[in-house]
């Protein structure tokens, strides 16, 4: 079996899965998972890239230029209803985290568009959650940073969880043309955990002409790179499926368009929203 260029594969020790734009093969987009025992540290740069840090599951203590987050994260799965706490951070700092128990981190990054937004404590209890869609179509979606949250330049990052046999980011969608209003260009990653974490999901990745059509068997930890195109995913019977989307691109707006040919499913006969 081919593993799909779009699908990177979870690592099994300290950073579960590392994606950059030179990896990717595009520009903005940088993403990192990483697991972090009790009292282990990790200590990077932002240099000219912006960050924002999910504590997806456990806690960490974070220091940026002296100043200290303490006890961000409370949560220990990524399926219990409650948000994640997050840390945003600009351009040109010097971060360190270290787990105050065992922590499951994300590192979400895009380029700095050139303002200069200050470091900034996101806490879950101010996030907004919703539930989106009908039927098999149903999902709970998290805002950790989105459009309407200035704290960033660049960065988009939300979750999402899908009941087991729905379908998610459906009726297919796609943000890769530069033609706002009506839709925005930002490359995108799926960052997948699955309940129990036995479990699979698929994901399609495709164009409308079809140049790009890939299909993607998603396991625990997995990612699906999408460069362009439609992207729905379907988790099967008895599996729950987590995942952490990070979107940037030229401008800080997730503008999308339906596939034509399944818009239909949006009428009152439907199953409702997309994302």
């Amino acid at each position: 079996m081919t593993t799909s260029p779009l699908l990177v594969k979870a690592a099994p020790g300290r950073e579960i899965c590392c994606v950059t734009p030179a990896s990717a093969g595009w520009s903005h987009v940088g993403f990192r998972a990483l697991r972090l025992q009790a009292g282990d540290s990790e200590t990077l740069e932002t240099g000219t890239r912006e960050l924002c840090v999910v504590v997806l599951t456990g806690s960490i203590d974070a220091e940026v230029a002296g100043q200290r987050y303490a006890g961000l994260g409370r949560r220990d799965s990524v399926f219990e209803e409650c948000a994640p706490d997050a840390l945003y951070l600009p351009g040109g700092q010097r971060l360190t985290i270290t787990a105050t128990r065992a922590a499951e981190v994300a590192l979400c990054s895009a380029p700095c568009a050139g303002g200069h937004k200050p470091v900034r404590r996101i806490d879950g209890t101010g996030m907004r959650r919703s539930t989106r869609g009908a039927g098999s179509n149903l999902r709970h979606v998290c805002d950790i940073l989105m459009g309407d949250n200035p704290a960033a330049e660049r960065l988009l990052v939300v979750e999402v969880i899908t009941p087991a046999g729905h379908s998610s980011s459906y009726p297919p969608h796609k943000h890769d043309d530069d033609a706002a209003p009506g839709e925005t260009r930002l490359e995108e990653t799926y960052y997948h955990r699955l309940d129990p974490p036995q479990g699979f999901a698929f994901q399609r990745v495709y164009t409308d002409d079809r140049s790009l059509d890939e299909a993607c068997v998603v396991e625990n930890h997995d990612v699906v790179l999408v460069p362009r195109g439609y992207h729905p995913v379907v988790t099967p019977h008895g599996y729950r499926l987590y995942y952490l989307n990070v979107m940037a691109g030229p401008r800080r707006a997730w503008t999308f368009r339906n596939d034509p040919a399944h818009e239909w499913l949006l009428r009152p006969d439907g199953t409702g929203t997309v994302a």
